[in-house]
C-alpha cells in the first residue's frame, strides 16, 4: 500500500518501440515515416510529417499493453522549421473507438513547440490507463508544415478483468461470509456499450439490499425491500454519471459507513442519507452482472449487464482473481476472464461546417441505415435528390422528432414524422426503406409512418450537412446542420466502412472526427447550482433558475436581500419579504414579515402558535409538551439570529395554582428547549438570565412572594403571571416548552411563546474607511474555482482605486474604480485576462454609497453596478475554467501597494460570507472601523418633509416636520369625519404647554401672527356645501377653506375685522364627488396661489394690508366657536363635515397627525368620532376595494371573563385552531364585503368613535391576548386588518 502510493510512474514508453508499433495518416516520404518520430532521435528526415498539412492528420503509438501514461512531451523534426504550436491527445485500448483527453473536463487542446528542438511536457492532470495514443495537429509553424517527434511517460499497468455476456443468468455471486462490519467498500471500473443493465446487487438480512443498475447511460443507486411473497418498488437513492455506455472505462466506488454512503463515478462523489436500520446492516451476498436472489431464483430484472469489469474489490477481496480459483465467488452462465469488445466505428460532426458524402451506387439501393445521438432539438440528418421526380429528400430533426420531407419545385410531396424526445444524448436507430412503391420511416424500431411513393436513390447521399463550396452535386440544406455523432451506417443493409472514408478512399467528409464520438454531457454533473434545472445543446448548456430564488448563468446569485435591514434601504416599507441571509450560500430562501414601523427594522419569524393558549389540569399525565414548529427551517433560522444585532421572543406564563420553576427539591416543574434543534435545556424564564433558574420578577425582585424566585411559585389561587423577553441569542429560538405543575385539581394556566424578533444586519454595515492609498486590508485566499460571486458598497471622493485583488501564479481576479465613471471587473483563469466594463453617466466619487456586484462561473461574467444594465463577458467555449488563487486576498489595495482605494468599502461579501472588515482594521494602520456618513446616500428615501438624521449604523427619518409618518415619512394619515366630528388645534407658545414638553413634536408649535400661509391637505367627500378647514383670530379674522353648492373650492380670507371676507373661487368643478383632491394654497402678504389636483395653479390678489393677526386655533370638521364667523359661513360650520381628510399641514404644523398620534401632548382637542384610516391614500380611491381602518382606542379580544383570554379553542391542538381560524377567516371576509357594499351605498364612511367601548376588566384575570404588535404596521393597514 505504502509502495502504491509513493510509486514514480514517469518511464519513457515510446524509445524502445520497434516501427511497426507507429501509423499515421500519411507520411511526406520514406523517411518522414511515423517510424521515425521519436523524441531526440535524427533518423530519417529527423521526425515524421505528413504528405499534406491540415487538421486531418495523425500519428499513432501502439504500446503493445494497457499502460499507464502520466505525461507527452513532444518536439520539432530535427533541423527543419517544421513542428507543432498545439494538438489534440486522443486514447484507446483497441485503436478504434479514440477519447479525448481533457484537461480540467474542458481544455481540450496542448500546447506545442515554437522551435524544432527544444522539448515541451505537458503532465496530464489524471493518469490515462491506454494502449493506443494519437496526437491529432491543431496548429503549426505557418512556415513549414507539420513536424513532430514525440515521447510518452508511464509505467506498466496490471488489471484483473471479467466481461458478461448480458445473458440473464450471466454474473459472479460472492457469500462474504459471518462477519460483523459497518463499513463496506466496493471498487471497480467498467466499460459497456448497452445504457442499461444490472451491475451490481447487495443483499442483507430480512431482504434489505442495495443495488447499482444503469438505466439510460446513468448509475442509478436504489434500495429495495424483498420479501419471501412479493418485493416493494425500488427507491432511488442516487442517480450519477451520464453517457457511461460509451464503452470507455468509468471507475466505481461504493462506501459505506453505518447509514452514511458514498458513491464514486470517476471523478465525482454524492453523500447518501440511507435509512438507520442500515446502521447494522451486514451483506450476505454480492452478485455482480445479473440480479438473482438468496434462493437462486432469478429475479426479473430490466436487463443484466453486458460488457467489461476490471479491478473488482469487496473490502479488499479481488473477487475477480478469486473467482478464477472457484473461492468464496459463484460464477453463472458465459463469464470469460478477458474483455472482448465488439468494433463500432463512429463519426462526430463538430461544427456547422460538418458533413459525409457517399456515393450513390448502380442499380439504386432500397434502404439507408443509422443510428445517431445528439442534444441538439434539430438538424440535417440526411439528404439526397431523386433526379426522375426532379425533387429533393431532407431527413432532419425539429423539435427533437425526425421529419421526412419530399419537395418538388418548392411545394412539400411527401411528410412523415416519427420519434419523440430524441435530444436525449441517447442512440437512436433510423431506418428508410424504399421497396414496391412504398416509402416508410422507422426510429427505434418503430415505425412512424409510410405512403406510396416510388423513390430510386442513385445520387449522392449526404449526412449532418452540404459542402459549403459546392452546390453542384444536388445537395442543399435549409436546416441547421446536424451536431452530434452518427454510427452503424447501411445501405441495404451493408455496413459502410468509415475507415475507408477516413483514408480518402470513399466519399468525402470535412469536419468530421471519425472513430470516435465526442459527445459530452455538460448537465452532469449539473453546473447549475440551488435546484436550477440544466439543459444543453451540443454547444452550450442553460440554467433555468424559475422558482429557485436565484439567478444567472448558473443560478448562482441570490435574487433577494439578506435582511430586513437591507430591504429597508432599498426604500421598501414593511410586508412580508424573502431573504436569504447566506446570499449564494446553501441556506435557501425564507419568507419573513418586516416590520419597518419602528425605530428598529424588526425580521419577524412565525411558528404554529403564537397565541395565549389555555392549559386545563389533566389527571392522564404529569407534563405537557408542546413543540413549536416554525415557518424557517432550522439552518434559516440560525444563520438569520447569528447575522442580527439583537433578537428576542416573548415567554410567558399565566397560571393559577400552577407552579412554575421551583421546587422543594430545587428542581424546574416545568422548562423549555431552545437553540439548534431539537434545542437544550433552558431552566429560566423571559425576562430573567440564562442559568439562573428565576423569572423577571425575580431578577427585579418584585415577586408576589419574596421567598421564591417567579410569581407562579407562589401557588396562589388569584391568577398572576411570569412574563418577560428572552434575548439571549445562543438559546433562541424557542424550540419546545414543558409544563409540569397542571395535573392537580384547580391547576389552571396559559402560555404564550410569541414569534421570534430580530433586528440589525451585523454584515449589512459592517464597513472600513481607507485615508490613504497604500493601506489596505489582507485576508485569506478567496476560493471561487468554479464560482465566485462578489458584492460590496463603496464610496469615495478618489477618481481611482483597487477595491479587492487575488493572484495565483498566472490566475488573478481584481476589481477596481479605473476612473471616476467606470468600473472594471477582470480576472484570469489560464486563458489571458477576460475583462468587463460598466460605465455610469454619473460620477462615481461623489462620496455616496454606489453598490457593485461581481460574478464569474464557466459560463460567463457579469458586473453590475447600481441599477445599471448588466455587463456581461461570455467565457471561452473550450478554455480552462478553475479559478487557482494562492496569495492573500488584498481589500482597499494590492500586493504591490499601488492604485490602492481611498474611501470606505461596506457590506463584502465573497460567496455569500461576509468579511469582517471592521475586525480587521481594528489592527491595521491607515484603516479606521466603520465609515460615518449615510444621508448622502440614503437621504432621499426620507419625503414629504421628512429629514434625515444621521446613524452610526445607517439614517433615520425625522417626520417631525411632516404630515406623514412611517419609516419614510411617506405614509398618510387620514381620518374618516362624521358630521359631528371637530378636531381643534390651538396654537400657543412653548412655555404654555405644561405636560410632557420634551416628547412634544416641533410641528405643534407657530408664531403668533402671519404675513402668509402654506396650506395642503387632501379629502374625499360627497357633501357639498362642506366646510374642509377654518383658521380663526383673537382679532375676528380668519381663513376658511370650502366646498361651495356648486362643488367647486372657495377660499375666504378675512384679514380685516371691519371688513367683508374676500373670496377667491377656483374654476375646479366636481370636487363633492367621493373621489380623492388635492388641494395647495400659498399666501404671501396680498398673493394668492390655488391648486387643485394636477390642474394648472390659479392665482389672486388681496386687497387687505396680508397681515393675519394673532392666530387662535385650526379647525377641522364641525365648528363649535361660531359666533366670529359670518351668518352663512356660521351654517356651514354647523354642519360639519362628513367624508375624510388627510395629511393635513398648516405651515410647519400639522393637526391632523397631532390629533393621531399625539392626542395627549399636543395642543388639541377632539370631540365627536375620529377614526385613523386609509381612505386618503390612492389605492382606496377605488370604490370596490374594502376600507379597512385601525381605531386608535382598538381593543382584541372579548370582555373579560375572570380567565385570560386565549385562543379561539382553548386547547393546544393547533390543528383544530387552524380549521376553526380558516372559517372564521372566511365568515369575516364574507361580513367585510357585505358592509363595505352597505358603506358604498350609503355613501358614508364607515368607522369607529376613538373612546370605544372600555373592555371590562376581570376581577379574577386581568390579562389580554395581545396580538402580535410588531405585525400591526400603520403603514399598511391591509397586512393585518381585515
Amino acid at each position: 500500500m505504502v509502495g502504491d502510493l509513493i510509486e514514480v510512474c514517469d518511464s519513457p514508453l515510446v524509445s524502445n518501440l520497434p516501427p511497426s508499433s507507429f501509423r499515421s495518416s500519411s507520411q511526406l516520404s520514406s523517411s518522414h515515416a511515423p517510424g521515425f518520430a521519436k523524441l531526440n532521435r535524427r533518423d530519417g528526415a529527423g521526425g515524421w510529417s505528413p504528405l499534406i498539412s491540415d487538421r486531418y492528420q495523425w500519428l499513432e503509438v501502439d504500446l503493445g499493453e494497457r499502460t499507464k501514461i502520466t505525461a507527452v512531451a513532444t518536439q520539432g523534426r530535427y533541423g527543419s522549421s517544421d513542428w507543432l504550436s498545439s494538438y489534440l491527445l486522443m486514447f484507446s485500448d483497441t485503436g478504434h473507438n479514440w477519447k479525448q483527453y481533457r484537461q480540467e473536463d474542458s481544455i481540450g487542446s496542448f500546447p506545442g513547440n515554437s522551435n524544432a528542438d527544444s522539448v515541451v511536457q505537458n503532465k496530464l492532470q489524471r493518469p490515462v490507463i491506454a494502449r493506443f495514443l494519437r496526437l491529432i495537429p491543431l496548429d503549426w509553424n505557418l512556415s513549414g508544415r507539420i513536424g513532430l517527434r514525440l515521447e510518452s511517460y508511464g509505467c506498466p499497468y496490471t488489471s484483473d478483468v471479467v466481461s458478461f455476456d448480458g445473458g440473464s443468468s450471466s454474473g459472479l455471486v460472492y457469500r462474504p461470509g459471518q462477519r460483523r462490519t459497518s463499513r463496506d467498500v466496493v471498487n471497480l471500473k467498467f466499460k459497456t456499450q448497452r445504457n442499461s443493465g444490472a451491475l451490481l446487487h447487495a443483499e442483507g438480512r430480512d431482504g434489505l439490499c442495495l443495488s447499482l443498475e444503469l438505466e439510460r447511460g446513468k448509475l442509478l443507486l436504489l434500495l429495495l425491500r424483498e420479501g419471501t411473497t412479493s418485493s416493494s418498488e425500488p427507491r432511488r437513492l442516487a442517480s450519477l454519471g451520464s453517457l457511461l455506455d460509451d464503452q470507455h472505462w468509468h471507475y466505481l466506488a461504493l462506501e459505506r459507513r453505518g447509514a452514511h454512503l458514498n458513491l464514486t463515478v470517476d471523478k465525482h462523489t454524492e453523500r447518501v442519507q440511507i435509512p438507520a436500520e442500515f446502521s447494522h446492516w451486514e451483506v450476505q451476498q454480492l452478485i455482480v452482472g445479473a440480479v438473482q436472489g438468496l434462493s437462486s431464483k432469478p429475479v426479473d430484472s430490466k436487463m443484466s449487464f453486458h460488457g467489461c469489469l476490471e479491478n473488482l474489490l469487496y473490502n479488499g477481496h479481488n473477487l475477480v482473481e478469486l473467482a478464477k480459483h472457484e473461492h468464496q465467488v459463484t460464477v453463472m452462465g458465459n463469464v470469460t476472464f478477458s474483455c472482448a469488445e465488439t468494433v463500432s466505428v463512429a463519426m462526430t460532426f463538430i461544427g456547422p461546417r460538418s458533413f459525409l458524402q457517399l456515393p450513390g451506387t448502380t442499380p439504386a439501393f432500397s434502404s439507408i441505415g443509422f443510428q445517431f445521438r445528439t442534444w441538439n432539438k434539430a438538424g440535417l440528418l440526411l439528404t439526397f435528390s431523386i433526379p426522375e421526380e426532379g425533387g429533393m429528400v431532407w431527413l432532419y430533426l425539429s423539435e427533437a422528432r425526425v421529419r421526412l420531407q419530399i419537395h418538388k419545385g418548392g411545394r412539400v410531396l411527401l411528410e412523415l414524422i416519427a420519434g419523440a424526445a430524441l435530444n436525449d444524448g441517447q442512440w437512436h436507430s433510423v431506418e428508410l426503406n424504399f421497396r414496391r412503391g412504398r416509402l416508410s420511416i422507422m426510429v427505434d424500431k418503430e415505425e412512424g409512418g409510410s405512403a406510396s411513393f416510388p423513390v430510386a436513390i442513385e445520387s449522392h447521399l449526404f449526412f449532418g450537412g452540404c459542402p459549403a463550396e459546392d452546390n453542384s452535386q444536388g445537395c442543399r440544406n435549409p436546416f441547421n446542420a446536424f451536431q452530434g455523432c452518427m454510427r452503424v451506417l447501411t445501405l441495404d443493409n451493408q455496413n459502410m466502412d468509415l475507415i475507408m472514408v477516413q483514408q480518402k478512399q470513399l466519399g468525402n467528409y470535412s469536419d468530421l472526427q471519425i472513430d470516435m464520438c465526442g459527445i459530452i454531457d455538460r448537465c452532469s454533473p449539473s453546473p447549475c447550482e440551488h435546484g436550477g434545472r440544466c439543459s444543453q445543446s451540443w454547444t452550450v448548456f442553460h440554467c433555468n433558475c424559475s422558482d429557485s430564488g436565484y439567478s444567472g448563468a448558473t443560478c448562482h446569485s441570490s435574487v433577494y436581500e439578506q435582511s430586513c435591514e437591507a430591504y429597508k434601504h432599498s426604500g421598501n416599507t414593511s410586508g412580508h419579504f424573502y431573504i436569504d441571509v447566506d446570499g449564494s450560500g446553501p441556506i435557501r430562501p425564507q419568507l419573513v414579515y418586516c416590520n419597518m414601523t419602528e425605530e428598529h427594522t424588526w425580521m419577524v419569524m412565525q411558528h404554529n402558535n403564537t397565541e395565549l393558549t389555555r392549559v386545563r389540569s389533566s389527571q392522564s399525565g404529569n407534563q405537557l409538551s408542546v413543540h413549536f414548529d416554525y415557518s424557517s427551517e432550522d439552518e434559516q433560522l440560525l444563520a438569520a439570529i447569528s447575522q442580527s444585532e439583537h433578537c428576542e421572543q416573548e415567554l410567558s406564563y399565566h397560571c393559577r395554582r400552577s407552579r412554575l420553576l421551583n421546587t422543594p427539591e430545587g428542581s424546574p416543574f416545568s422548562w423549555w428547549l431552545g437553540g439548534s434543534d431539537p434545542g437544550r435545556v433552558q431552566n429560566y424564564w423571559g425576562g430573567a438570565q440564562p442559568g439562573s433558574q428565576q423569572c423577571a420578577c425575580g431578577l427585579q425582585g418584585n415577586c408576589v412572594d419574596p421567598q421564591h424566585y417567579c410569581n407562579c411559585d407562589a401557588d396562589r389561587r388569584e391568577w398572576t403571571d411570569d412574563s418577560g423577553l428572552l434575548t439571549h441569542k445562543e438559546s433562541l429560538p424557542v424550540r419546545s416548552l414543558v409544563l409540569g405543575d397542571i395535573q392537580r385539581l384547580g391547576s389552571e394556566a396559559a402560555y404564550r411563546v410569541g414569534p421570534l424578533r430580530c433586528h440589525g444586519d451585523e454584515n449589512f454595515w459592517n464597513a472600513a474607511f481607507f485615508d490613504k492609498e497604500t493601506s489596505y486590508l489582507h485576508f485569506p485566499t478567496f476560493h471561487g474555482e468554479l464560482s465566485a460571486d462578489i458584492s460590496f458598497l463603496f464610496k469615495t471622493t478618489a477618481s481611482s482605486g483597487v477595491f479587492l485583488e487575488n493572484l495565483g501564479i498566472r490566475d488573478f481576479i481584481r476589481i477596481e474604480l479605473i476612473s471616476s465613471t467606470q468600473v472594471l471587473f477582470s480576472f484570469d483563469v489560464g486563458n489571458g485576462p477576460l475583462e468587463v466594463h460598466v460605465e455610469s453617466s454619473a460620477p462615481l466619487n461623489d462620496n455616496r454609497w454606489h453598490r457593485v456586484r461581481a460574478e464569474r462561473n464557466v459560463k460567463e461574467a457579469t458586473l453590475r453596478l447600481d441599477e445599471l444594465p448588466v455587463a456581461t463577458q461570455e467565457a471561452p467555449a473550450d478554455g480552462h475554467f478553475h479559478l487557482q488563487l494562492n496569495s492573500q486576498l488584498f481589500i482597499g489595495g494590492t500586493a504591490s501597494r499601488q492604485k490602492g482605494f481611498r474611501g470606505c468599502i461596506r457590506s463584502l461579501q465573497l460567496n455569500g460570507v461576509t468579511l469582517d472588515l471592521e475586525e480587521r482594521a481594528k489592527i491595521t494602520p491607515g484603516v479606521r472601523p466603520g465609515c460615518p456618513g449615510h444621508c448622502g446616500s440614503y437621504g432621499s428615501l426620507c419625503k414629504n418633509q421628512g429629514r434625515c438624521v444621521e446613524r452610526a449604523n445607517g439614517f433615520h427619518c425625522d417626520c417631525s416636520l411632516s404630515a406623514y409618518a412611517g419609516v419614510f415619512c411617506h405614509t398618510e394619515l387620514s381620518a374618516s369625519f362624521k358630521s359631528g366630528t371637530s378636531v381643534s388645534y390651538t396654537f400657543k407658545e412653548p412655555y404654555e404647554l405644561s405636560r410632557n414638553s420634551s416628547a412634544l413634536p416641533s410641528s405643534i408649535y407657530s408664531d403668533m401672527t402671519l404675513r402668509g400661509e402654506n396650506v395642503s391637505l387632501s379629502f374625499r367627500t360627497n357633501q357639498s356645501p362642506a366646510l374642509l378647514l377654518y383658521v380663526s383670530s383673537y382679532y375676528r379674522e380668519y381663513l376658511a377653506l370650502l366646498i361651495n353648492k356648486h362643488d367647486k373650492l372657495e377660499v375666504r380670507y378675512k384679514l380685516d375685522s371691519s371688513r367683508e371676507a374676500e373670496v377667491l373661487r377656483s374654476r375646479v368643478r366636481s370636487l363633492a364627488n367621493g373621489q380623492l383632491h388635492t388641494l395647495t394654497i400659498r399666501r404671501l402678504t396680498d398673493s394668492v396661489s390655488v391648486q387643485v389636483d394636477q390642474n394648472a395653479r390659479e392665482d389672486f390678489n388681496l386687497t387687505s394690508d396680508g397681515e393675519f393677526n394673532a392666530i387662535k386655533s385650526l379647525v377641522l370638521g364641525r365648528v363649535h366657536e361660531s359666533e366670529d364667523l359670518d351668518p352663512d359661513l356660521a351654517r356651514l360650520a354647523s354642519l360639519g363635515f362628513a367624508g375624510c381628510l388627510s395629511v393635513v399641514h398648516f405651515n410647519t404644523i400639522s393637526p391632523l397627525k397631532a390629533a393621531l398620534l399625539h392626542p395627549d401632548t399636543s395642543p388639541v382637542v377632539i370631540t365627536g368620532p375620529l377614526v385613523q384610516s386609509n381612505c386618503g391614500s390612492a389605492a382606496s380611491a377605488n370604490p370596490y376595494s374594502a376600507e379597512n381602518t385601525h381605531h386608535l382606542s382598538d381593543q382584541s379580544g372579548p370582555v373579560g371573563s375572570g380567565q385570560p383570554l386565549v385562543n379561539a379553542i382553548r386547547t393546544d391542538s393547533a390543528l383544530i385552531g387552524g380549521v376553526i381560524a380558516v372559517v372564521i377567516f372566511v365568515i369575516l371576509t364574507g361580513l367585510a364585503i357585505t358592509a363595505r357594499f352597505l358603506w358604498r351605498r350609503k355613501d358614508t364612511y364607515r368607522n369607529r368613535e376613538v373612546k370605544g367601548v372600555k373592555q371590562e376588566d376581570s376581577p379574577d384575570f386581568p390579562f389580554n391576548n395581545q396580538a402580535d404588535s410588531q405585525n400591526l404596521s400603520t403603514e399598511n393597514p391591509k397586512e393585518y386588518f381585515i
